[in-house]
């Protein structure tokens, strides 16, 4: 398609003659014109004129998506469309579980300042210790050694807390602890049992299998326990630990008929009954078992035609009375 564009031909503002050349070659006399002998510009090929450049604006165009052939909108009109977009609302799902979050976190905040303020409020402070359990101490030696408890929070009390305070006391061999709000504590103590006594001078000192001295006494006939004949100090200690855990696995009530024990060796143990009859048991194997047989030894109704002098349990299961 031939151009619709004319060269231009700079001049004195002549035309050139028709039938003329359009264009001048070059030669020696090219550049001049002939007839006025102005200068003119000559080129192997016609000066076009140039067409008005349109803004940048327009020159910018965009091609997007499928149709490469079609110029993308102006920045004026996606704003424009933006504006039309619609919002879908929030998936009920996803809201709702949002909302449980929330009040979660709400309670677990609320609680935790409850309890914060639990711990630490003077309102819960201890005031009162109440004690039980005591026999060979007195409620008073235990309130006396839990006074630094007094004015703490009972959140704030365990019975390790309560344990370390009493360990001065050795009668003591566990303790708990339980709050009673506001301000009471309640503390109940196990002590350890003395099982013999054990001649010191002219008292007597109760111990426990482990042959931990409790409490003393002057008068041995107002505790219903044995005496170890000798004591640690005389038999040596293997022999007074054998003792004492014999004597520890008695029941109470046959406990109370002893007089005394005594250990010729770790397996000779012998006890004595207050009526004088002896016990033969042997060593501290089985001793669960022997109890239970000579407890039950004890039992059978005396015969005065044939009384019984020795129980011999050293073999619990085959036990033999002469």
């Amino acid at each position: 398609m031939p151009s619709s564009r004319r060269p231009t031909y700079a001049s004195t503002g002549r035309r050139p003659a028709a039938g003329g050349p359009a264009n001048r070659t070059r030669g020696s006399n090219a550049g001049r014109d002939t007839d006025s002998g102005s200068s003119v510009i000559s080129a192997s090929r016609p000066v076009v004129d140039q067409a008005p450049q349109p803004p940048e604006e327009a020159k910018a165009t965009r091609f997007t998506g499928r149709n490469k052939d079609k110029p993308a909108e102006s920045s004026t009109a996606s704003d424009s469309r933006a504006g039309n977009v619609l919002a879908f609302p929030e998936p009920k799902g996803k809201r709702r579980k949002r909302n449980v979050l929330v009040v979660a976190a709400t309670l677990v905040a609320l609680v935790a300042a409850l309890l914060a303020a639990a711990v630490f409020s003077p309102v819960l402070a201890v005031d009162t210790i109440s004690v039980s359990g005591t026999r060979l101490l007195t409620p008073a030696q235990v309130q006396t050694a839990l006074e630094p408890l007094h004015g703490k929070p009972l959140p704030q009390i365990t019975d390790e807390e309560v344990g370390r305070l009493l360990e001065p006391l050795v009668q003591v061999k566990s303790v708990s602890a339980e709050a009673r709000p506001p301000s009471g504590l309640a503390v109940a103590v196990r002590e350890r049992v003395p099982v013999a006594l054990v001649k010191q001078g002219e008292r007597y000192q109760l111990v426990d299998v482990e042959g931990i001295q409790l409490a003393a006494t002057a008068d041995p006939a107002s505790v219903s326990l044995p005496v170890i004949d000798g004591g640690a100090g005389t038999i040596g200690k293997e022999l007074f630990r054998a003792t004492a855990e014999v004597l520890g696995a008695l029941p109470a009530d046959v406990l109370a008929k002893l007089s005394n024990a005594s250990a010729q060796s770790v397996d000779a143990v012998e006890l004595k009954l207050v009526d004088g009859q002896t016990i033969i048991w042997g060593n501290a194997g089985e001793k669960e078992l022997k109890a239970k047989v000579l407890a039950a030894l004890l039992k059978v109704p005396a015969d005065p035609q044939n009384p019984v002098k020795v129980y011999d349990v050293s073999v619990p299961r085959h036990p033999v009375t002469r």
